[in-house]
């Protein structure tokens, strides 16, 4: 019985259930549109947010099933990770994989419109796995596509056009993310951990990642004052977010998962959950 449990618990993690935060991004949309109290467009949201977690989670797989030999190379993900540390098998992943894609293939009938956003993002994460994360730049310009696609999703799922503002300020935010994460691998395991590490160095990570917090403050700022000054007041939020982040970056060596930093952190969690309960009073009152 207890090998039952360990094996189903290391499945589980194949699927990184924490990661799927990451998924409400799907959720933006449903806030800036002020329609989060309409049933059908919560409802709605939600059915994308809960189909962009098996989604994500199939990526995740698919991942790590094509990344099994670096992660074994890889101080913490060869204990962490279920693949590399032998705790799930390859045939266990792959039977995994059939059945996340199989769900999602059903999904398809019910949900025509959000499987189409969310079919690109497969589409794109399956070139990832076994192209893009090679290529410099584009490696990074591909992780934060998978949140613009979110984004994406979640516009269509409630029926609203997804804003310019929206579209730009989001890519700005992930890019920002998915450059913290390249630096902090760099810093933690040097270039060996992946290929593309090879053509980077902290110093370069470090200037995307400025460049990508400034475009996303100036963009949400510009997105806000033109668009929703009602939202005036979440951008200290987003100030304070982005500052607290890159504190908890350099001073504590988080970052190579937003995830894990953001679960270590109450500041940013609190941050986070002020801007939510702005925006909604914002819309509401």
């Amino acid at each position: 019985m207890t090998d039952k449990k360990v094996s189903f618990y290391a499945i589980l993690r194949l699927m990184r259930p924490k990661q799927w935060i990451k998924n409400s991004f799907v959720l933006a949309p449903l806030i800036f549109s002020g329609v989060f109290n309409e049933q059908a467009s919560f409802m709605n949201a939600i059915i994308a947010f809960l189909l962009f977690c098996v989604a994500s989670s199939a990526t995740y797989v698919l991942n790590d099933y094509q990344d099994i030999e670096n992660d074994r190379k890889h101080p913490i993900k060869s204990k962490k990770r279920p693949l590399a540390s032998g705790e799930v098998t390859k045939v266990q992943a792959k039977v995994l994989m059939i059945l996340l894609y199989s769900s999602l293939a059903v999904s398809f009938v019910f949900f025509p419109k959000i499987l189409l956003a969310i079919s690109a993002y497969l589409l794109l994460n399956i070139a990832y796995s076994f192209y893009l994360k090679h290529q410099p730049v584009l490696d990074i310009f591909t992780i934060a596509s998978g949140f613009v696609l979110r984004v994406f999703a979640g516009a269509v799922a409630i029926s609203v056009p997804l804003s310019s503002w929206m579209f730009i300020t989001t890519l700005s935010l992930a890019l920002y993310l998915a450059a913290i994460k390249r630096r902090q691998e760099l810093a933690k395991s040097g270039n060996q951990a992946r290929k593309v590490l090879k053509h980077y160095t902290v110093e370069l990570v470090d200037k995307y990642a400025e460049m990508s917090a400034t475009c996303a403050i100036l963009f949400y700022s510009l997105f806000v004052i033109s668009d929703r000054p009602q939202l005036v007041f979440t951008i200290p939020f987003v100030l304070f977010g982005l500052y607290r982040y890159w504190f908890v970056v350099e001073s504590e060596g988080e970052g190579e998962s937003p995830t894990d930093a953001l679960f270590s952190d109450k500041q940013l969690q609190l941050t986070i959950a002020g801007w939510v309960l702005a925006c909604i009073y914002s819309f509401t009152y």
